[in-house]
């Protein structure tokens, strides 16, 4: 996670951000951060990084890349007000003993916020459309040997993957249909039985629900509907809520704030 400190929104990269330029609170996103941090450290160890001057979106560490193993694929923004996060990145996952791959500049991936894994890790779920190319999938099968399945994002508003969808423990996925095309919400609904699909309604998909910190049997993620808190509980989860609404100002939530680091590195 990275302290939101330097965080703002300053420009205009997708489209929760228009109309919210300078509109931010930097004390309650302070507050809203350090609930998260409790959250999750009261569950999981965190690790930090710096926030560094000139980069107000850092505090998204999940764009930061993708892990496999001891390995990391560190993003290629699209946009070049986030480009400068990526040596940033690039240091602190050096100093922390992951190898660090390439992707080349020119071929945009923005980490979790595109590529989430399966919870039984063989299967990896690759967004592409407003942030991240299809062709960087190709880099990651190269690398790692994996699966990658790509999803075709329609919706502008759900820009990155992990807005719209997330693989659960036990094999549940929790998704907002509206946003992929046919063919890609048709791969999803062939390997997830209807029994371990839960489709969310615009209402919580618009208040980031698909966008959830899981770890083990805990959920963390911004405040939902009771329909679907109930329904989470149901499946056996336990829902933790916490608001975040200074950061979907600039289109994130609880999983952009969290990169997730695996317990079992060789």
């Amino acid at each position: 996670m990275c302290a939101p400190d330097l965080y703002e929104v300053d420009y205009v990269i997708n489209p929760w951000m228009v109309g919210q330029v300078h509109h931010a609170s930097r004390e309650l996103a302070a507050l809203q951060w350090s609930n998260l941090n409790r959250a999750v450290s009261a569950i999981a160890d965190v690790l930090l990084i710096d926030p560094q001057p000139g980069s107000p979106d850092m505090v998204f560490t999940a764009n930061a890349g993708l892990i496999h193993g001891n390995s990391v694929a560190v993003s290629r923004f699209f946009h070049p007000e986030r480009q400068g996060e990526e040596p940033h990145f690039h240091r602190w996952f050096e100093q922390n003993g992951y190898t660090v791959l390439e992707i080349p500049r020119t071929t945009p991936f923005e980490g979790e916020g595109d590529a989430l894994f399966s919870a039984d890790h063989n299967r990896l779920w690759a967004g592409f459309g407003p942030r991240t190319l299809a062709a960087s999938h190709q880099f990651l099968r190269d690398a790692w040997k994996i699966d990658v399945v790509p999803l075709h994002l329609v919706d502008p508003r759900f820009y990155h993957l992990d807005t719209c969808f997330a693989p659960l423990e036990g094999g549940f996925v929790l998704y907002y249909p509206a946003a992929f095309d046919a063919t890609s919400l048709a791969e999803i609904e062939a390997f997830y039985p209807a029994e371990k699909r839960i489709p969310v309604a615009e209402a919580d998909a618009i208040r980031f629900a698909c966008n959830v910190v899981n770890i083990d049997h805990t959920l963390i993620l911004n405040s939902v509907s009771l329909v679907l808190s109930n329904q989470l509980e149901q499946l056996g989860f336990e829902v933790i809520q916490i608001e975040l609404t200074e950061f979907m100002k600039a289109g994130g939530a609880a999983k952009c704030l969290v990169m997730k680091l695996p317990s079992d590195r060789e």
